[in-house]
């Protein structure tokens, strides 16, 4: 899912960069009242974790690749702030040191990946969980791998350095992920069953007050 330099134009790779920074600001700022509480020791562990997932790659048509991304998992876990500068870590470090994804390209990829993923995971999550936990996870790790993969389609797509059209790239990334998204829904649902298991205490959605709707939108004000 990583997009390479010279997939994208100036303009639309600058936009990219503008969307992150804003998100990641946001997150950044979100994350100082939560720093501290009993989710700031597992950062770094999920971070290593889905780092470690994700050097697992397999190409698909058009020059770009598939991985498991682990941003709904991140953000079931962490909430979507430090969900989104768990990722960011991840995505960041994968393009300085082992080239994975470009740099002028690296606004796009923490978009779609630390942004895109981990907000939709922990939104879809937050409103099935209360139906059945491991279900909502699966279905938070599919969607979310998917709405991840359109954001890259529709990059690279309107991109005049791209040789293919929107309708193209989005036929390819949607439909491969929605396949390979199913994959990504049961590790992240089996992953949280074990962990809702053995450590409860360390599940904020636990001991969060239950509502049926997302607080998705308050996390951007």
């Amino acid at each position: 899912m990583h997009i390479p330099d010279g997939f994208l134009d100036p303009l639309v790779a600058g936009l990219f960069w503008l969307a992150s920074a804003a998100a990641i600001g946001l997150a950044v700022r979100r994350a100082r009242g939560e720093l501290g509480d009993e989710r700031t020791p597992l950062l770094g562990v999920i971070a290593a974790g889905i780092f470690a997932a994700q050097m697992l790659n397999w190409p698909i048509p058009g020059g770009t690749s598939a991985h498991f991304v682990g941003g709904a998992f991140a953000g079931i876990l962490l909430g979507p702030s430090l969900g989104v500068l768990a990722m960011t870590a991840v995505v960041t470090i994968q393009a300085l040191v082992f080239g994975d994804g470009g740099i002028i390209a690296l606004g796009s990829n923490l978009f779609a990946i630390a942004v895109v993923n981990v907000v939709i995971g922990y939104g879809l999550f937050r409103v099935l969980r209360d139906t059945h936990e491991s279900g909502a996870a699966f279905i938070a790790g599919w969607a979310a791998v998917i709405a991840s993969a359109l954001v890259v389609a529709l990059g690279v797509g309107f991109s005049s350095a791209f040789a293919y059209e929107v309708a193209t790239t989005v036929t390819i990334m949607a439909g491969g992920h929605a396949i390979l998204g199913v994959i990504e829904g049961a590790i992240t649902a089996g992953v949280y069953a074990y962990v809702a298991a053995a450590r409860p205490d360390l599940v904020p959605t636990r001991f969060e007050n239950k509502n049926p709707s997302p607080d998705v939108s308050a996390w951007w004000t």
